[in-house]
């Protein structure tokens, strides 16, 4: 298949996986090459330009031998050894085409015919199949040999009048959506096999039966893919090298012919990915080897859930209304970019240049929230700028500002393999961020030792293949008690690193520390009546943290969304610092970002109070920069947050926003308090790929772009900044920085002030350069060259920074802070006794939006209340019964399913879905130093229902209303 965009890389299969070693010089086919020690000939042979053919061999997975395929002579040894399995050494000198070695393969190939069916002109792997391919290598142009009955072709021979055998090749299995599996053309090469085995970690697939019986099996007797332990991660669709398992897409729609790389638009990780294409028509996405953050793995999501940028829900016409109780009007772009800029202008007229606002989303690029706060501080001339980082990971900034100087994680991905304890804290990787989760496991199974801080069984826990030295099933919303405890075992048993402490920190300040943490009132026995976690527990498992290697912290929302979110933060970086796990592979804190630009959106200056690059609003020597830049003055008062912007427009003062990309309705909490600020405001922009549940309250419908369909960026968990590349037209017409531009220059033009000019976002990211220090050495060229590079990307580190606080911390000195807990003010009590805690699910993504519209549902159609069968037997609740979840906030109705994956007295449940519109329980609690929603604890009852509760048929009655659409005027 031909490349279109390759923008660096060798993107061939060498065969086997790459070695670090002492140089080791051999000849083949009469070609020198110096090739790392350990590094097989297969690989050296690919390094010379030489393929030697092969079925069961790829660079991602360790060498098999079974295949046979890729026999070598070699010069003073017996035989024909497979080149995959045998290593180099000094002064070999290899033959890849003698005539013995032709004879052998071409053989090979015949057995691996006769048992395969020929028909390759239709089938669907036609052109992009390694079977035929090396047919042709090795010269096959017939075949002796057939397969005996019993095989694969004759297993359920059917038998005609005369009791004749009528062979048939083994039924396809359809039953997953997104891929098929042919056992008539497998030829067992094991491959999918191992990549279930060594790339994903999941072990669902396996060969059963011996000889021509030999197949792959998804799990038991009667199972098939659906229904078996497979992820749908792809691992084995990419692996085969036939058309056994094959992309539905590719059947539907034929082989592509070109590629481009780009990044996913699912979650924090990033992962590279190649979308394949017949014209426009995009065919498939496969991981890209190269790629840094994922190399070469995908999960569901990234791998096939990208039929929503098709859908037919999609919005493509700009669309206006004067009341949110009107249907709604297509329009011209010019005619509703108009609306808007006038609505806008005359809200600041009669209320004031600080009565709108925006909010940016962690969905978008980079130069798209850069503009959308420029768009703010700019032209509206306020700081009122929030972004939905606000409800996941604003702690993560504030807390790893104070302690370390920098409001980001310390490492890149590939530190996990040299980490020998690992901490999963408030974070289910399996579901939230699967491909990192894969590395994870890879990592465990090589001996590395697992603690896992949650209320929740995560999978990590224990399954078949990896297990946790410890699990701490803490309360929601203890997270501070319980790292506080485990600082207390390591500062009073004297497990602390006093050379680093005194060498990198503040030795005052972890005195001061010291004695806190020292105080038996946080010893893990006073706090197991608080916590729930087993005092001996918690200290074997401080322990092992302290002493066991190299350390390091993987937390996520469960750690954030907490009254005292960012108090847990900075108790992660405290416990970092007391063992000196920061600055080098395999320690360090890691926010698992849940969205693809959370970290990007921060970066760009989307908080209301910091401008790019996370510099405070009030300096006036960072405000010249962008007053300089953007030939504005800029308000030196910090803005409102999402929280204040809605408060403030339940009392009338706030009256216009504009929303980019995201649903406060269905993601932000107390849905009823959300609902009411967005319905006392004149005016609603909402900029979307759908109508979602904002939309039911906007007065204008920009239909925005996927990540398909447009150039930029993303910035993802471990500070990598990845290219986002073009690879269709978009549908809607513009790119969404472009939208942003069309709107600012409606509202700049009416003013007669001077309008933006940007051509292409590359440009857009050469302003950020020239503004922001930690990329002032990103541009389109470095990213083209290098792939991606983490920041800060400067003077001091021109091609980027994997790990950083190498030699100290970014503000100097490291700060140890006294982390109190103090208790929530969400109680349980008797009218509701249980705690909800809420998370994600892998198939789902955020609010649904997009996978919802793909065929994931098939896998999560709707949200359930995990419920302990103990809690349950009270209620009289069975599984599948229909429950009423209830807070002080709201009511919801949804099924029951029962589990000990949470303890008595914790119930679980998703937001995937907006039926459900779970954050109608969630409370308007939030972290002290951010607001950050409290969405992790929210103390409820549970009881059975006949069904949606009437504020749910209300909200469908209310949100079918407000999707009316006219048609465009004639």
């Amino acid at each position: 298949m031909k490349d279109f965009i390759i923008p660096w890389g060798d993107d061939r299969d060498m065969g086997t996986p790459a070695r670090d070693g002492a140089p080791v010089s051999l000849r083949i086919d009469g070609f020198e090459v110096t090739v790392p020690e350990g590094t097989s000939v297969m690989r050296a042979a690919a390094i010379a330009g030489i393929a030697v053919p092969k079925l069961c061999a790829s660079d991602n997975l360790e060498a098999f031998g079974s295949c046979r395929l890729c026999v070598v002579e070699i010069e003073g040894r017996r035989g024909t050894p497979a080149s995959c399995t045998t290593p180099v050494a000094a002064g070999m000198v290899v033959r890849t085409q003698s005539e013995q070695v032709q004879r052998i393969r071409k053989g090979v190939m015949e057995l691996y015919i006769s048992d395969h069916p020929l028909d390759c002109l239709t089938c669907s792997a036609n052109g992009d199949c390694e079977l035929q391919d090396m047919a042709g290598v090795v010269g096959l142009r017939d075949q002796r040999y057939t397969a005996p009955e019993g095989g694969i072709r004759t297993h359920f021979a059917a038998r005609d009048t005369s009791g004749q055998a009528n062979p048939e090749w083994l039924p396809k299995d359809d039953s997953n959506p997104y891929f098929t599996y042919d056992p008539a053309k497998c030829i067992v090469c094991n491959r999918c096999v191992r990549a279930c085995e060594e790339v994903q970690g999941t072990f669902a697939l396996t060969i059963e039966g011996r000889g021509f019986e030999s197949r792959v099996s998804a799990g038991g007797v009667g199972d098939d893919f659906l229904a078996s332990d497979c992820v749908s991660c792809g691992a084995c669709v990419q692996a085969c090298p036939t058309a056994t398992l094959q992309e539905k897409s590719v059947i539907a729609l034929g082989t592509p012919t070109r590629s481009v790389i780009t990044t996913c638009a699912y979650c924090g990780v990033g992962c590279s990915f190649k979308a394949e294409l017949n014209g426009d028509q995009l065919v498939r996405m496969t991981p890209y080897k190269h790629g840094a953050a994922n190399r070469g793995h995908s999960c569901v999501k990234g791998r096939f859930a990208y039929g929503y940028a098709t859908h037919a829900d999609r919005i493509l016409k700009p669309m206006i209304r004067e009341r949110i109780e009107d249907p709604w009007q297509e329009v011209s772009w010019d005619e509703a970019l108009a609306f808007a800029a006038a609505r806008m202008r005359g809200i600041q007229a009669r209320h004031g240049r600080k009565s709108v606002g925006v909010i940016t989303s962690s969905r978008c690029t980079n130069e798209e929230t850069y503009l959308v706060q420029k768009l703010t501080r700019a032209v509206f001339l306020n700081n009122n700028t929030d972004t939905c980082a606000r409800v996941c990971h604003s702690p993560t900034g504030y807390g790893l500002g104070q302690t370390f100087g920098t409001s980001a994680g310390t490492q890149n991905f590939d530190s996990v393999a040299a980490a020998d304890v690992v901490v999963v804290i408030g974070a289910n990787p399996t579901d939230g961020h699967p491909v990192f989760a894969s590395r994870l496991k890879k990592r465990l199974r090589a001996g590395a030792k697992l603690i896992v801080i949650d209320p929740r069984r995560i999978d990590l826990v224990k399954t078949a293949h990896v297990e946790a030295a410890h699990h701490l099933p803490l309360r929601p919303g203890t997270n501070v008690a319980v790292v506080t405890a485990m600082a207390h075992v390591i500062v009073t048993e004297g497990l602390f690193d006093e050379g680093f402490i005194r060498a990198r920190c503040d030795w005052d300040e972890f005195a001061e520390y010291a004695e806190f943490v020292s105080d038996p009132r946080h010893s893990p026995e006073l706090t197991e009546m608080l916590t729930g976690v087993p005092a001996e527990e918690l200290r074997a498992a401080a322990r092992l943290y302290a002493t066991g290697g190299n350390g390091a912290i993987y937390y996520g929302l469960g750690v954030t969304e907490h009254s005292q979110g960012s108090t847990t933060v900075m108790a992660i970086a405290n416990l970092a610092m007391l063992t000196g796990n920061i600055g080098r592979e395999g320690v360090g804190v890691n926010p698992l970002r849940g969205q693809n630009n959370v970290q990007g959106s921060c970066d760009m200056g989307s908080f209301p109070h910091e401008l790019p690059g996370y510099r405070h609003v009030k300096n006036p020597e960072v405000r010249a920069i962008f007053e300089t830049a953007w030939g504005v003055e800029i308000d030196p008062e910090p803005g409102l947050r999402i929280p204040n912007m809605l408060d403030a427009a339940v009392s009338g003062q706030f009256k216009g926003l504009y929303c980019q990309g995201e649903d406060i309705l269905q993601s932000d909490p107390d849905t009823r308090h959300v609902s009411a600020g967005l319905a006392a405001m004149d005016c609603v922009i909402v900029h979307d790929l759908f109508l979602n549940e904002t939309a039911n309250y906007a007065h204008v419908f920009l239909p925005g772009s996927t990540f398909l369909e447009k150039d930029g960026t993303f910035t993802n968990a471990e500070r990598r900044i990845n290219r986002v590349r073009k690879v269709m037209a978009p549908r809607n017409g513009y790119a969404d920085w472009e939208i942003t531009q069309l709107l600012a220059n409606a509202m700049l033009e009416a003013e007669g002030r001077p309008l933006w000019r940007y051509t292409h976002a590359a440009q857009i990211m050469e302003e950020i350069a020239a503004t922001t220090p930690g990329f002032a050495h990103v541009d389109y060229a470095l990213l083209e060259e290098k792939g991606s590079v983490q920041w800060p990307c400067n003077d001091a580190a021109p091609e980027g920074t994997p790990i950083m606080h190498v030699d100290g911390f970014v503000r100097g000195r490291g700060r140890f802070i006294v982390t109190e807990y103090v208790a929530t003010e969400e109680r349980t009590g008797p009218r509701f006794p249980l705690l909800l805690t809420t998370g994600r699910i892998l198939s789902q993504y955020n609010v649904g939006a997009q996978t919802r519209r793909t065929a994931n549902t098939v896998w999560h159609a709707e949200d359930v209340l995990e419920i302990h069968p103990h809690d349950a037997e009270v209620r009289g609740v069975k599984a599948g019964d229909w429950v009423k979840l209830a807070s002080r906030s709201g009511e919801t109705s949804l099924r029951a399913h029962l589990t000990d994956r949470v303890s008595p007295g914790v119930v679980y449940t998703t937001f995937h879905h907006p039926t459900t519109q779970a954050n109608v329980i969630t409370t308007d609690h939030s972290d002290w130093a951010t607001n950050c929603p409290e969405y992790k604890v929210t103390a409820v009852q549970v009881g059975l229902s006949n069904g949606p509760t009437e504020w749910q048929r209300d909200y469908e009655a209310q949100a079918a209303a407000a999707r009316r659409i006219l048609p465009a005027a004639e």
